[in-house]
């Protein structure tokens, strides 16, 4: 064996010392001399941890961005002008799209797309449960009526199988999410729409560059909504975008961002002044700086998010207990905004999930748990079906909670829920080196669960 393919995690394999001997005969004395310093003894019960150096940080500003927002600032335009028209024409253009509007978050790209479909009172929208709550708030802003579709437990997405199930006289619209960069099944999700008629919404909130059949997300519907938040993979500090082919739908989110003024198509008179019911959810001159600064360098960054996304899901996949994300066979490239596991406790002698995630972090392995479960029962439902409108809108019998809850049960994503775990995107920018300790600490805490787990 050479000196080089030996590796660490060679030796956290090895379960004896007679195999380890076995395994470094004929090795030069150093090498077996620094195996010798590595116990095994995790890390949370005081061994040395696995990964000792860092992760690389998000998000990441560099000095040759310095120029084009320094300008911005220095103009004193700072409002929406020419910087938001250049960066939603870049962005449209980035994504295959004819139109896209800029607004302030990815929330408000999702509330504006359902308003401006006519979405509303009387009307269900099936949606997934294992998702970032403000996917379930545009469809009750807008007065209608979320409608939970359980999820595929191997890809995490809403499964097309169940919106089928969940269909009825008032449903208008299904809301899709690619939920962690990895892309729902859109081209099975709109047969369905096409078969019934719906509107079809992606959150892509996730999903920046993310493909099927290198077509991109977000254009497989009727519009697609993204997201610049701060941990995203175009991270503005706050930011969202709305893209559609459909020049009148774009003229109407124009108009509702800009506090109802006319636009294109949504036509007014002159100094008339707003013609639509709106709100103001223009995006900034630097925010748009910040994000054409930036643009240039995603398709790099995910590319390779994929690669060592791929890579570290072989590192780990053999592992028993263990079960990484699985995309859809027409999905050509995600996005990797989580890199996702699911943590069978069984399989570590009991060792429960959250006890696992401390282990994990103490050998230099940050981590989640993602999503909590019954987004599909929390109270922010309640809530909203107390409210005075929805009482005005909706009959008692239709805003029964308990009924409401029975109807809407998704046992695969509460599952999921408790046994998820998370690992932020910017840990795929890391060495190839570094993704191995991932698997490493995975092995060695399984090795010692029960010492883990019986530790006060």
């Amino acid at each position: 064996m050479k000196l080089k393919d030996f590796t660490r995690r060679e030796f956290v394999k090895t379960n004896t010392l007679a195999g380890i001997g076995a395994a470094v005969a004929g090795l030069a004395p150093a090498v077996v001399a620094n195996c010798s310093a590595d116990t095994g003894i995790p890390a949370i019960l005081g061994g040395e941890k696995i990964h000792s150096g860092g992760w690389p940080g998000w998000p990441q500003w560099k000095p040759s961005y310095n120029e084009s927002l320094l300008k911005v600032m220095q103009s004193g335009v700072w409002s929406r002008a020419d910087i938001v028209n250049e960066f939603e024409e870049k962005w449209a253009e980035t994504i295959g799209s004819k139109r896209c509007l800029s607004v302030v978050n990815g929330t408000s790209a999702l509330v504006t797309a359902v308003a401006m479909n006519d979405i509303g009172a009387g009307d269900e929208v099936i949606v997934t449960p294992y998702t970032w709550i403000s996917t379930i708030q545009s469809v009750l802003l807008a007065g209608a009526i979320p409608v939970f579709a359980d999820i595929d437990p191997e890809t995490y997405q809403i499964d097309p199988e169940k919106i089928k199930a969940k269909i009825t006289p008032r449903t208008k619209a299904i809301l899709p999410v690619h939920i962690l960069g990895m892309p729902a099944d859109m081209e099975k999700i709109m047969a369905v729409a096409e078969e019934h008629k719906l509107i079809v919404i992606e959150d892509a909130c996730q999903a920046w560059l993310a493909e099927i059949n290198h077509k991109k997300v977000g254009t497989f519907g009727q519009s697609g909504c993204f997201s610049f938040q701060n941990s995203k993979h175009l991270p503005l500090g706050e930011g969202g975008a709305i893209v559609s082919d459909d020049d009148g739908f774009v003229d109407r989110c124009y108009s509702y961002h800009n506090v109802g003024f006319p636009h294109g198509t949504v036509i007014g008179g002159v100094g008339a002044g707003s013609v639509m019911l709106g709100t103001k959810l223009r995006l900034t001159e630097y925010q748009a700086a910040i994000g054409l600064a930036q643009i240039g360098i995603l398709d790099e960054q995910t590319t390779m998010r994929n690669e060592n996304a791929k890579y570290l899901r072989e590192q780990i996949k053999g592992i028993p207990g263990i079960k990484p994300y699985k995309l859809y066979r027409n999905v050509t490239r995600a996005a990797f905004h989580m890199f996702c596991f699911r943590y069978d406790e069984k399989e570590f002698k009991g060792l429960p999930r959250d006890r696992f995630l401390k282990a994990l972090s103490a050998e230099g392995i940050p981590n989640m748990t993602g999503y909590a479960p019954f987004l599909n029962k929390q109270p922010y439902l309640e809530h909203a079906f107390n409210t005075k409108n929805f009482r005005k809108m909706y009959t008692a019998e239709e805003l029964d909670f308990k009924k409401y809850s029975e109807r809407n049960e998704c046992p695969e994503n509460d599952s999921l829920c408790m046994e998820s775990v998370w690992l932020q995107q910017n840990m795929l920018l890391a060495e190839k080196k570094d993704l191995e300790h991932v698997a490493d600490a995975i092995e060695r805490i399984r090795k010692n669960a029960e010492a883990i787990k019986n530790k006060s």
